[in-house]
């Protein structure tokens, strides 16, 4: 059985309580995965911070952050072996496959988001703990970002946001269906994975307002950038335009389901073979 370390910011809040993994008081989808571990006789440990003596089978590196700090990644390479340690920068600049510049030749409509993960909140969070704590900012300079916005051409966006770093424009290409538009999400961990294409009425398409839902496969090249992008865990949000996926959005510490259907915890299961065979890989 393993031992497991899950290397998380110091102001992160893994779980909102101290306790048992079976306690359903976090809000990420890792947490189910040990918990189901934990079940089959597997430990685990939360470090808070890069303090704690580097010892484990294995090593996940969970900072919720879109850029993971250099010295967490440092920490991180004192474990016999840790997963995402690739994937410690997941911004819309690195990962995106729609994104444009002002002069690229795009007739279609166009999206304006931050380059940051969840328009940044998270690092404005982990700001305001650091700060409430008396310590310094560990994400200094980040700016409040809008909603994302939706425009009718390259040529509408502001000029002032292609002066941005932290702000990314992309074509604006969802599936369209008869009855809404169409997205796909692909969760993976080793060799396990699920992937399933939601579709909505909304353009931008979210799983909360989904209609329908249906399994797909996995595009050939979305693995090769998973590959190339490092990760052994975690979400791909992508679409596939003119019959070529394209990658929206990247995320490294993806969130649990609100609701725990046998679908989803059938999928959590089989993520978790997923993690006992890296385990076994590296064990």
């Amino acid at each position: 059985m393993a031992h497991i370390a899950v290397i998380t910011h110091e102001f992160d809040r893994f779980q909102r309580r101290r306790g048992p993994l079976l306690r359903r008081d976090s809000p990420y989808m890792l947490f189910d995965l040990l918990a189901e571990l934990n079940r089959r006789g597997h430990s685990a440990r939360i470090l808070n911070g890069t303090s704690a003596k580097p010892e484990a089978d294995i090593a996940v590196l969970h900072v919720d952050a879109t850029v993971t700090p250099a010295e967490y990644v440092d920490y991180a390479r004192a474990f016999p072996y840790c997963l995402n340690l690739g994937a410690a920068d997941i911004s819309k600049r690195r990962v995106s496959g729609a994104m444009i510049r002002r002069g690229d030749g795009w007739a279609g409509q166009v999206i304006v988001k931050s380059s940051l993960n969840h328009m940044g909140t998270q690092e404005r969070l982990l700001n305001n703990r650091s700060r409430r704590a008396g310590k310094p900012e560990p994400f200094p300079g980040i700016r409040a970002a809008d909603d994302y916005r939706v425009h009718a051409s390259l040529a509408d966006v502001p000029a002032e946001v292609f002066e941005r770093d932290d702000l990314v424009v992309e074509k604006f290409i969802p599936e369209p269906e008869p009855d809404g538009f169409g997205a796909r999400f692909w969760t993976f961990c080793g060799e396990r994975e699920r992937c399933t294409r939601h579709v909505s009425p909304q353009s931008l398409v979210k799983g909360d307002d989904t209609i329908r839902r249906e399994s797909v496969p996995v595009p050939d090249e979305l693995r090769a950038l998973r590959r190339e992008l490092g990760f052994d865990y975690g979400k791909f949000d992508f679409v596939v335009h003119e019959g070529r996926a394209v990658l929206l959005d990247a995320n490294k510490t993806p969130g649990r389901a609100r609701n725990l259907s046998a679908f989803i915890a059938a999928g959590n299961a089989n993520l978790a073979d997923g993690f006992e065979g890296l385990i076994r890989s590296v064990t």
